[in-house]
């Protein structure tokens, strides 16, 4: 798995720990993660937007 992918899911996971042990501290460490996956989301359409591109680009013949 990417090493990118694999620290998400690690401080996620942290997170998501601290907030089981403090209830209270709930919507900061939510609005993070709701944050961090739209994040995710985001750099993955571009790279797929660019990928297609490229592939575009490249099939121009001159």
């Amino acid at each position: 798995m990417h090493p990118q992918i694999e620290t998400l899911r690690t401080v996620a996971r942290a997170r998501w720990e601290q907030l089981r042990r403090q209830p209270d501290a709930g919507y900061s460490t939510e609005t993070v993660l709701v944050t961090a996956l739209l994040v995710v989301t985001a750099l993955a359409v571009i790279a797929i937007v660019a990928a297609k591109i490229t592939e575009k680009a490249n099939g121009i013949t001159m």
